[in-house]
């Protein structure tokens, strides 16, 4: 079995249904040592913590995602996560003095957070929570066990510990046989664990699409038979998922498991809705399909670095126009006008019903309602102008709008597809030739605000931006005009919108 961990494959024995205890011991055994040396690699902090607790009376275990990320080779030396029997209030007065800083913002749901040389550190009282099942708010309660606070947790994968300084591993919801084959359980009966915190269900999207993980079928049924729950949940924790989905190592893999459970309907309906059955004369794609290879393809198309929110949104929600636009023409064919149009608008809706920043609403908008202007370029007919003004409406998001314009490519016919790539490639020359010519990110006007207040002798306000607005579209159209020229044309201007021309005081 093998688990995709950022880009890289790690690969696990898999396990059969078990002919003996001692084939489940071996396994065990060989990732238990996998994690100790991944834990000797931090222990100076983990350690000395360790002798703090339990000079004062006290156990600590390393928990959740850091044991998880050992065992799986990728454990951030930076953000470690504990749990004690320890009250907060106990945790600060132990760490004070070995920390370098401690903040207690989570001190109402048992946490004390601090920092020592680098490391930043969260530690966490043993939780028994209750929910009221209305909201995802726990009403907190600590408890006195680590099986009951293992137990509260979200996926057995996570509810592993290793005891400290001892470093006995302690797993008693096998955590560890459902890491070896990449199976999503819950500790508790996953109907009580989501009725708990719907939020879960979108992390176990989030995990397919991290590590490439499979939800266990009693997880996949409770999570279609309660999708509707997550709409308890506030934008802003969907949001801050979903985000994690769409920038995993396998973002196809969350996407679909969304669609299937049903869960997308509340979070991303318009995913869903580009589910549109192929007509008889097969004119169009499966637009949803179509979108997720896009979104595959986008992927490989990415700067290195950081996964590109923007573009994978982009990409994945590039048609969702399509299903509100498509019309049966009367030659047979299927067409979509406008759909870049319509579904800008939709993307726009729905990331500010997601509370999206901005910045992210605006560009990713922006690449949908840009990323069919490339199909109009044919073999090369467009003119300097219409290739300056491609260049200046993407504006900081070309290299993002050139991603996604070959990642719309998903035809099988390879000579298709080779003539697409060719003609983008002309036009991205192109591109390049102007800029040498011409600087094409810096175009402005020939002249510039105070230089058209001097020669028409106007003050500041609303005539001197329609002016420049004009002197724009002709940059764009023309290229660089001299002085005389752009003088000329604005006092041509000025004398048809009913501008005098005056003198400059």
């Amino acid at each position: 079995m093998s688990a995709m961990v950022g880009r890289r494959c790690l690969h696990w024995p898999a396990v059969p249904a078990p002919a003996s205890a001692a084939q489940d011991v071996h396994l065990l055994t060989s990732a238990q040592q996998n994690a100790v040396v991944e834990l000797l690699r931090i222990a100076p902090v983990a350690d000395e913590l360790a002798r703090l607790f339990s000079d004062a009376g006290h156990q600590l275990y390393l928990v959740g995602g850091s044991v998880r990320d050992a065992l799986l080779g990728r454990l951030a030396q930076s953000d470690l996560d504990f749990t004690t029997d320890a009250r907060p209030d106990v945790v600060q007065r132990i760490i004070t003095g070995w920390a370098d800083a401690i903040w207690d913002t989570g001190i109402a749901f048992g946490t004390i957070g601090a920092t020592r040389r680098g490391t930043t550190v969260e530690i966490t009282t043993f939780r028994s929570d209750a929910y009221d099942r209305v909201s995802r708010n726990p009403t907190v309660a600590f408890g006195d066990t680590l099986e009951g606070d293992l137990l509260r947790r979200d996926f057995t994968i996570n509810s592993m510990a290793v005891e400290l300084p001892s470093r006995r591993f302690i797993d008693p919801f096998g955590g560890m046989a459902a890491l070896a084959v990449g199976t999503l359980d819950t500790p508790a009966a996953p109907e009580e664990s989501f009725a708990d915190d719907p939020l879960r269900m979108l992390r176990a999207a989030r995990f397919a699409s991290q590590l490439g993980f499979t939800p266990a079928p009693r997880v996949r049924e409770a999570m279609t038979a309660m999708a509707g729950e997550l709409g308890r949940i506030t934008p802003e924790r969907v949001q801050a998922e979903l985000s994690r989905l769409i920038c995993g190592a396998n973002p196809r893999q969350g996407i679909e498991l969304l669609v299937d459970t049903g869960l997308a309907e509340v979070v991303l309906p318009e995913v869903p809705a580009m589910r549109m059955e192929i007509d008889e004369h097969m004119q169009h794609k499966d637009v949803y399909q179509h979108s997720l290879v896009v979104l595959e393809q986008a992927v490989e198309k990415e700067q290195p670095g950081e996964p590109d929110l923007v573009l994978r949104l982009a990409a994945l929600l590039h048609d969702v126009g399509k299903p509100a636009t498509r019309r049966l023409e009367a030659d047979g064919r299927v067409s979509f006008h406008h759909h870049e149009v319509v579904g800008a608008k939709m993307v726009r809706r729905r990331l500010r019903e997601l509370r999206y920043p901005k910045a992210v609403i605006n560009d990713v908008a922006q690449l949908v309602g840009l990323h069919l202007r490339f199909h109009g370029y044919g073999r090369g007919e467009w003119t300097d102008s219409a290739v300056r003004r491609y260049v200046t409406d993407a504006g900081p998001l070309l290299d993002r709008l050139h991603a996604l314009v070959r990642s719309d490519c998903t035809t099988r016919n390879r000579r298709r597809a080779a003539m697409l790539q060719r003609s983008y490639d002309s036009l991205v020359q192109r591109i390049a030739e102007l800029r040498e010519q011409e600087q094409l990110e810096a175009i402005r006007p020939d002249l510039d605000g105070n230089a058209i207040m001097r020669i028409l002798g106007i003050p500041p306000g609303p005539e001197v931006g329609e002016a420049y607005r004009h002197l724009l579209a002709l940059r764009m159209e023309r290229g660089p005009l001299p002085p005389e020229q752009a003088e000329a044309e604005l006092r041509l201007w000025a004398v048809e919108h009913g501008v005098d021309p005056g003198t400059a005081p």
